[in-house]
């Protein structure tokens, strides 16, 4: 019996993923709940489990691909398989070209009295809107007027971009959600019939007729904008082919990787950043901590890091100012009631920042046992959506990879984040007298639209103050 793999709904507001790697291939069998493929999406990465025991079939979408939620990506032939096996062996792989073979730049210069877009990234942005421009208004609205427009962060941007009014594009997606997809077809349909329109792969990324005088030393085609591998065009900050000399090696940026970029570029264009930076005497946390951890570990069973105590201090600062426990929409500051603290986690192929919810209900055990929950299921890709979501301030430790201090970039929508730098031993004076001493220096960067330096200051002191005066006991 055939049964299909579909693309998981992995929270109530995503409407899409993509598809970064199969971990199986056809013919290999599989069991129920068996890790089968890696997806990303705008807000986690995540392993997939197979839905049912057999042999994988077929693969309908191939990896890099991003599909809607509930779309059939695979096939597993359930039960023993074997028939299957043997097919999935003897059959060709499909090739690549053929899921989408609009989108493989064209190895060859196109003729020249075809129109040509230019890929620098200065000619990209207005290519589509003196399109749309040139041929006249989309198609009719496909919905009523005051209706919800149901679109991702992307989608919104796309339209921004190119002039777009969301409210003509007709939605394809689950609930008449507008995808990237629809976009692209509202921009292609909008132009006249071209060959560059029947034949995209060859004209999209077609050089520019003075290339064939430096054939020999021309770069390689700007990376593809399709298939969720790019979401927004990166600006580079000197032309392409000044990058590309002597030896080197193209290396992609994964799925990760460009959301991590396009979240802080919009966080540097948003949020006028100002730093603060501040030094704490951590020699009472570090002398309690090394007391309490061994017996800690063994009665509670999770190790006792640093974090958890600068997670309170954090806690109590946001209760004194509240102002940077908030968010900024259009003129409103939205002032959060609950505690809902990020925190930046390091993995191997990127960053991520799962939230603790209600970081101010918690003690020192519950926050420190959420960590530890939050940082395993990042690294083994098991976060939910809204592990990542509705977080109101964040904490960012470059410190335990050595690092004095660092200026981190805000995380959005908050307005602040806290920087810990490293812990270590130094000569400090003392009522007149030079004394050995743990410190630590931290940094705020902070949002100056919502917070002035005099509130980040003071919020600074009151995590100073609460470390260097620390009372929680720790067992």
């Amino acid at each position: 019996m055939a049964v299909d793999i579909v693309m998981p709904q992995m929270g109530e507001s995503i409407f899409e993923g993509t598809i970064t790697k199969w971990l199986k291939k056809p013919g290999d069998k599989v069991e129920r709940d068996e890790p089968l493929f890696e997806i990303s999406t705008d807000k986690v990465d995540a392993e997939i489990p197979s839905p049912s025991a057999g042999v994988l079939k077929e693969i309908k979408v191939g990896e890099g691909k991003t599909v809607p939620i509930q779309t059939v990506v695979g096939v597993i032939e359930a039960g023993d398989g074997a028939g299957a096996a043997k097919a999935a062996a003897t059959a060709p792989a499909p090739a690549p070209k053929a899921a989408e073979p609009a989108r493989v730049p064209a190895p060859a210069p196109a003729p020249a009295a075809k129109p040509q877009i230019v890929p620098p990234p200065q000619a990209a942005k207005p290519a589509a809107p003196a399109l749309a421009a040139a041929t006249g208004p989309g198609p009719a609205p496909s919905r009523p007027a005051g209706e919800r427009i149901h679109s991702s962060p992307l989608v919104r941007r796309m339209a921004k971009e190119h002039g777009i009014d969301l409210g003509s594009v007709p939605g394809t997606g689950a609930g008449g959600r507008i995808s990237k997809q629809d976009i692209e077809a509202y921009l292609a349909g909008g132009a006249q019939p071209s060959a560059e329109a029947a034949e995209p792969g060859a004209a999209e990324y077609a050089p520019a007729a003075s290339a064939p005088q430096r054939a020999a030393a021309s770069p390689p085609p700007p990376p593809a904008t399709s298939g969720g591998q790019v979401h927004v065009a990166f600006e580079s900050a000197v032309p392409r082919e000044k990058m590309y000399f002597g030896h080197y090696e193209v290396q992609p940026m994964s799925i990760m990787r460009q959301r991590i970029a396009e979240h802080m570029i919009a966080s540097k264009h948003v949020s006028p950043h100002v730093y603060s930076v501040d030094e704490v005497d951590m020699t009472k946390v570090a002398s309690l901590r090394a007391k309490a951890k061994d017996e800690f570990e063994k009665r509670y069973e999770t190790k006792l890091t640093y974090m958890p105590f600068f997670v309170k201090a954090a806690v109590a600062g946001l209760r004194g100012f509240p102002t940077m426990n908030a968010s900024l929409d259009g003129t409103n500051v939205i002032l959060h009631k609950e505690i809902n603290i990020g925190i930046a986690v390091a993995l191997d192929w990127g960053l991520i920042v799962p939230v603790i919810k209600n970081a101010d209900e918690k003690n020192l055990l519950g926050i420190q046992r959420n960590l530890n929950e939050l940082a395993e299921r990042a690294r083994t890709k098991k976060l939910k959506p809204e592990e990542v979501q509705e977080g109101t301030f964040s904490i960012t430790n470059p410190g335990v990879f050595g690092g004095l201090f660092g200026l981190p970039v805000i995380s959005q929508p908050n307005v602040g984040i806290l920087g810990l730098g490293a812990i270590e031993k130094r000569p400090v004076v003392i009522n007149d007298s030079i004394a050995i001493r743990s410190m630590c220096y931290v940094t705020l960067s902070y949002d100056h639209r919502v917070v002035d330096g005099a509130v980040a200051h003071q919020f600074l002191h009151k995590v100073k103050e609460t470390l260097e005066n620390w009372s929680e006991p720790l067992l």
